[in-house]
């Protein structure tokens, strides 16, 4: 039986591959301005979907069946203006179009979107609740994509619930993701957009020609100093959105004689806030790339960058917040001698350093290994108030501490606190009506009272009570990886990659700042409990190292926590594509070993036997599968279909229930698994196109580590319930389904038409396990049966509707402008496991609450809608062309009515009783713990003024 399957499979194969060629279409594509030969160009036949690229002479050729009578090729690359060819196809005969050219695109508007795209993943938290994955879309010229990238972004919306650690970056063919966190760190590469031009994005799970791919898509950095056009930009960037100002300089020298090229870009980001108050921006970027052509079958890249980027972070807000403080508002930061002065900053430094090497071994067979080393610090300073003093208690010393939260919105500084009670009483009124006015008139950081506070302490002989604390991640990563592109016949190509990652991690708090003091007693001191309100004595706390016992640090010291992750993956991927007449269809698969090992530094004084010296080592094999095809019905009618089923290690990030203190690991950690599919009907043609997409994705077993104060854990037999908690939710179920579209009319040469929309349901298909764990209680904590009850309610992610109509116009005098109406709804709060566990119905002594309703419990725990917006974009810009020089500017309005609306927002879980919340909820002039919100820029503005030469 299997040998007749192998004849029957042999036959099939020898037939597909057999078909005649004796129809040739070729030609060459020259740059426009300087006659030289440009590589990478996209040649269509339009109406048959056959698709070749230019080679690095700037010539192509079609393979295979060529379609007979009058054709049109459409040659198009970023940077340059589309052009289209009519020509005459006959059967036998050659047709050469050698010599077309290609214009530079001097409308230039790209540079914006990316300039926008990449500072919006800049702030992204490792929490993930302001990643969006717009920055995958930044190549793609689909309708919708280039929708979702360039206007939906600011809502973060995510293109069918996905987030950008669904998604795959790559540089140079290496994969750039973050193996702590899945997702790309867009400061590596931040100011660069002068040479990321050159991109190459696969939607979805579709064919690729370099990695398996995700489920969010796939792009591919081309840096190059060959892929680059020879010639020069320098260019002056106003903004009000993330920094102020931005000059930017690029030089591409083209192909020298000798085979070489290079590359070089340097250029900074300032501001001293952006939008949103005390948000600074200090950012200086490099990148330099020197390529050789050895000989017509090898060249040699290198590739370096260095893109510094330090900048002021701002949180999420309550609605009383926004209410006394609107949009701009930022807690984080206060004036220090007349200067403002965030006491949260985000600093990365992580050169890269990358070389590629090419290797044509045949025409049909082409090698590319590379090999690339990324090391640097991520940094994000915070205020530690956990530091201690020295008083003097029943004649002995000891020590006390703990200081206040200094952050200005602390829920204890705002009027709803002060009028908390049902029973109030004029002097309640009146110390509301004061924290009002104090909080409207100020409400910004008091570095002063933390100098302060520090400057007393050290007159009674005690160290700083306040200090700046940075969390650091130190981290070096060799990445080497080997690509295989070769060509079977004219219509099977396969598709081969073998790659491997290290990582080495260290993760350590570092003092950054004293604030005046003179030494900060390195112990934790909310760790312990006190019994009524009594001191306790040094020994009694809870040591960061008890092998360096009672530590002073000074500025610059490790403390608090101090471990290293070290990473491995292995990963193998291929892939066959197949072409045919009216069929494509690719399929491929994966494999890869991923390992986790925690090494403990300190031994933590809560942690002895579990925090020092090396943990269990992890390991994770997973595989994948996907298949796809397109079927051309016609030239202009394409049905198009992908699937597939595919296993992913776990995230550093959530392997470890609280990596900072132990060597715990997640009790029943498993790879989650995903399975999609979309069905996509293509329409195209010279006036109109469109894609309308039906998408379905499913996940099992995902994992989430959470960290946060609560005060109410029910039945466990510690004070007040209150504890620093590590939640921990594993076996976690999402369906992802929905619709989305995308159309564009152009109905003059000068005017474009154009409409998207995004239909879609986001929701958690099961009940996940939850359970907890801390310094102030033993173990592993669940409630009832362990779990929590999320099934149905929706993931939190951004509007699940988004709906686009817009317009376009292109003047042949070379000015543009262009407008976008983006309606936005069912944006959903981040719904509080705890209080969806079995802990909501419990009272402290264990037993179930008196006077519970269930009624009243379902109201408490409807998962929050947000409010629906609309948001209206304008953009145009025109350009000269003086003596072979490109002069040009171009400028967007955003959310021209200055709309407010909110992009997301969790439940906080310092509530997690019914009694609790009811009370809280049930206040008339507010809750005191109301959900947190993340709010929309208002009016925005960015204008790029640029000469290219």
């Amino acid at each position: 039986m299997k040998k007749s399957f192998l004849i029957l499979l042999f036959g099939v194969f020898s037939v597909l591959t057999s078909f005649a060629q004796d129809t040739i279409i070729k030609g060459s594509v020259l740059d426009g301005t300087t006659g030289e030969p440009i590589p990478d160009v996209t040649v269509t036949i339009e109406e048959t979907a056959q698709v070749v690229r230019t080679d690095a002479n700037g010539e192509f050729q079609f393979p295979g069946i060529i379609p007979l009578g009058e054709q049109v090729l459409k040659i198009e690359k970023i940077d340059y203006e589309t052009k289209r060819y009519p020509i005459v196809v006959n059967e036998g005969k050659t047709v050469d179009i050698s010599g077309m050219t290609l214009d530079y695109d001097s409308s230039d508007k790209k540079d914006l979107f990316i300039i926008s795209i990449s500072d919006d993943n800049l702030n992204s938290e490792d929490d993930g609740l302001t990643d969006n994955i717009s920055g995958l879309l930044q190549a793609s010229r689909d309708v919708f994509l280039n929708a979702a990238a360039f206007d939906f972004s600011a809502t973060f919306f995510r293109p069918r619930g996905l987030d950008n650690a669904n998604g795959k970056i790559l540089i140079n063919g290496i994969e750039m993701n973050k193996q702590f966190s899945g997702r790309p760190q867009w400061g590596n590469w931040g100011g660069l957009n002068d040479i990321q031009r050159n991109q190459e994005f696969t939607m979805g799970m579709s064919a690729n020609d370099y990695t398996f791919g995700d489920l969010a898509g796939s792009n591919n950095i081309i840096m190059r100093a060959s892929k680059y056009r020879k010639g020069g930009r320098i260019s002056f960037a106003s903004a009000n959105r993330s920094y102020t100002g931005r000059v930017m300089a690029s030089y591409n020298s083209g192909i020298l004689e000798g085979g070489w090229s290079y590359s070089i870009l340097a250029s900074r980001r300032y501001g001293d806030e952006g939008f949103v108050d005390g948000t600074l921006y200090d950012s200086n970027s490099f990148f330099a790339a020197v390529e050789k052509k050895i000989n017509e079958k090898h060249s040699i890249n290198f590739t370096s960058i260095y893109a510094q980027n330090r900048r002021g972070r701002s949180t999420a807000i309550t609605q009383e917040v926004f209410n006394l403080k609107g949009n701009t508002y930022n807690p984080l930061w206060g004036e220090q001698d007349g200067e403002i002065r965030n006491s949260r900053v985000r600093e990365i430094n992580e050169p890269i350093l990358m070389l590629n090497h090419f290797w044509d071994i045949s025409s049909k067979i082409k090698l590319n290994t590379n090999v690339a080393y990324q090391f640097g610090t991520i940094g994000n300073t915070r205020v530690d108030n956990g530091g201690t003093r020295l008083v003097d208690f029943n004649g002995q010393n000891s020590y006390i501490g703990g200081a206040r939260n200094p952050d200005p919105a602390y829920y204890q500084n705002l009027p709803s606190y002060h009028l908390r009670f049902p029973n109030l009483s004029p002097y309640n009124y009146q110390q509301a009506y004061l924290a009002e006015q104090d909080f409207r008139n100020d409400g910004q950081f008091d570095w002063n009272a933390l100098y302060l506070g520090n400057d007393i302490a050290k007159n009674q002989g005690g160290n700083s009570i306040y200090a700046i604390q940075e969390d650091r991640n130190d981290d070096s990563q060799f990445s080497i990886n080997t690509i295989l592109d070769t060509d079977l016949s004219d219509r099977i190509r396969l598709n081969a990659n073998l790659s491997y990652r290290n990582l080495k991690s260290e993760n350590f708090a570092e003092l950054k700042d004293l604030l005046g003091g003179t030494g900060f007693l390195d112990v934790d001191f909310f760790a312990e409990e006190t019994v009524g309100g009594t001191p306790v004595s040094l020994e009694d706390l809870a040591q960061s190292d008890t092998n360096n016992p009672n530590r002073i640090v000074q500025e610059g010291d490790r403390y608090k926590y101090n471990y290293d992750i070290n990473a491995d993956v292995i990963s193998a991927f291929a892939q066959a594509q197949f072409k045919y007449n009216k069929v494509d269809f690719y399929i491929g698969a994966n494999f890869s070993q991923t390992s986790y090992q925690r090494n403990g530094l300190y031994e933590n004084g809560n942690f002895l036997n579990n925090s020092f010296g090396k943990g269990e080592k992890l390991d994770f094999s997973n595989y994948g599968v996907k298949a796809g095809a397109t079927y051309k019905i016609t030239g202009r009618h394409l049905i198009d279909v992908n699937t597939s089923y595919f296993t992913k290690a776990p995230t550093i990030r959530n392997s470890y229930s609280n990596a900072r203190q132990n060597n715990n690991t997640v009790t029943g950690l498993e790879s989650e698994s995903a399975q999609a599919i979309d069905l996509s009907y293509i329409y195209r043609s010279p006036i109109v196109k469109a894609r309308l997409t039906a998408f379905y994705s499913g996940f099992e077993n995902g994992t989430d580590v959470g960290f946060y104060f609560t005060e109410d854990l029910a039945g466990l037999g510690i004070d007040n319930g209150d504890a620093f908690v590590q939640e921990v939710t594993t076996n976690i179920g999402r369906r992802n389904i929905g619709a989305e579209l995308g159309i564009e009319a152009q109905i003059t040469p000068t005017i474009k038409l154009k409409g998207a929309a995004s239909f879609g349901q986001y929701t958690f298909s099961n009940n996940p396990n939850l359970y907890l764990t801390s310094d102030n209680f033993d173990g592993e904590v669940r409630f009832g049966d362990g779990t929590t009850n999320l099934k149905d309610l929706h993931v939190a992610g951004g509007p699940e509707r988004a709906y686009q109509i817009g317009f376009e116009y292109r003047d042949p005098d070379y000015w543009w402008v262009g407008a976008t109406s983006n309606f936005f709804s069912n944006a959903y709060v981040d719904a509080s496991g705890l209080r969806r566990s079995a802990n909501f119905t419990t009272d402290y002594d264990g037993q179930p609450i008196v006077g519970y309703d269930d009624d009243i419990a379902r109201g408490l725990l409807k998962q929050e809608q947000f409010d629906d917006y609309m948001l209206v974009n304008i953009i145009g810009g025109k350009s000269w062309r003086i003596d072979g020089y490109y002069l040009g500017f171009f400028a967007t309005i955003n959310n021209v009515f200055n709309e407010s609306f909110r992009t997301g927002g969790f439940e906080q879980s310092r509530l997690g009783t019914y009694d609790r919340v009811l009370e809280d909820t049930s206040r008339p002039n507010g809750e005191v713990f109301g959900s947190r919100y993340f709010f929309g820029n208002g009016t925005t503005y960015y204008l790029n003024v640029y000469v290219r030469f």
